[in-house]
């Protein structure tokens, strides 16, 4: 099994990091675990073409976790894509398909193409498979098994987000936690995973200045915290990710962070403390994940 980092940033656009997005890749065959802003670009950087993937996995509806899906599929369609995507997500991903493509936003774009004979001939992909869940096991193939459970991020009236545990045939897991605050349900599903790829959207003083800010959602997981989870679970092997920039050194990037928390405390030595924070528990493996980080199981 191998595992790609293809987005490890949020919602901030960051000129360093894509937004939400990872690869595993099973016997040459391919799973996409959201396809934020940047995940087809990344896709092309790792030598994987898109119209082979065919397979994706939404955990919520935030932009930053979807965003790049029109481009994924516009652009392996005009490239000969052979097959619809199946695409597992939550309750409102099929309302999300159908106001991009036929009758969408992309309507004139894809009349336009289909003025050309050989754009004719499979039209049938811009029609996913779109396969919306509850938790449970949420899809199953011959190599894999994957199963979803409620994380606690955004009220579940406005978008369900699910914790998301791909099992192999061969007995490797690997557990992606989406976006979340510390949730007994993803504990759960993450018992004794081989890797655990989990959200550490903030610091910790960001956190606590955002919820006395009332900026956004505070629903994502401290450093510390995601140290105890990772304890809780038993896993081999932590990755954290889904970072807010709070590490950049770009002007504009902390300008645009400056909402989320004070200027002064934006910079690389953010990322030194939320390691130091994260060992306050966890001993364990531990990456800080980057984009195209490449793991092998």
């Amino acid at each position: 099994m191998r595992v790609i980092m293809l987005g490890t940033a949020a919602a901030i656009p960051d000129p360093d990091r894509n937004h939400s997005s990872i690869l595993i890749t099973i016997q040459g065959r391919h799973y996409l675990f959201d396809c934020g802003h940047g995940a087809t670009h990344q896709l092309i950087r790792e030598n994987v073409i898109p119209g082979n993937v065919n397979v994706v996995f939404l955990s919520h509806l935030h932009y930053d976790h979807i965003a790049d899906f029109p481009f994924f599929l516009l652009t392996s369609w005009i490239t000969d894509r052979e097959e619809a995507p199946v695409v597992v997500g939550p309750p409102g991903v099929q309302n999300f398909i159908d106001h991009l493509f036929a009758e969408g936003a992309f309507a004139a774009d894809i009349k336009a193409r289909l003025n050309y004979k050989n754009r004719q001939g499979n039209t049938h992909v811009l029609t996913p498979d779109v396969r919306e869940c509850e938790p449970g096991v949420v899809f199953e193939d011959d190599l894999v098994k994957v199963t979803a459970c409620y994380v606690e991020h955004i009220p579940t009236e406005i978008s369900p987000c699910f914790g998301l545990r791909l099992d192999s045939a061969d007995g490797q897991s690997v557990v992606f936690s989406g976006d979340t605050a510390p949730c007994e349900s993803l504990i759960e599903l993450a018992q004794g995973c081989d890797l655990l790829i989990h959200e550490c959207t903030f610091p910790e003083a960001a956190i606590e200045f955002r919820k006395k800010a009332n900026v956004g959602t505070w629903s994502h997981t401290s450093p510390a915290q995601l140290g105890e989870i990772a304890v809780r679970c038993g896993c081999k092997s932590l990755v954290a990710t889904h970072f807010a920039s709070f590490d950049t050194n770009n002007p504009v990037v902390k300008d645009m962070m400056s909402v989320h928390m004070p200027r002064d405390m934006i910079g690389p030595q953010a990322m030194e403390d939320v390691i130091t924070n994260i060992r306050q528990s966890y001993k364990g493996e531990l990456r800080i994940a980057h984009d195209g980080m490449r793991i092998d199981l």
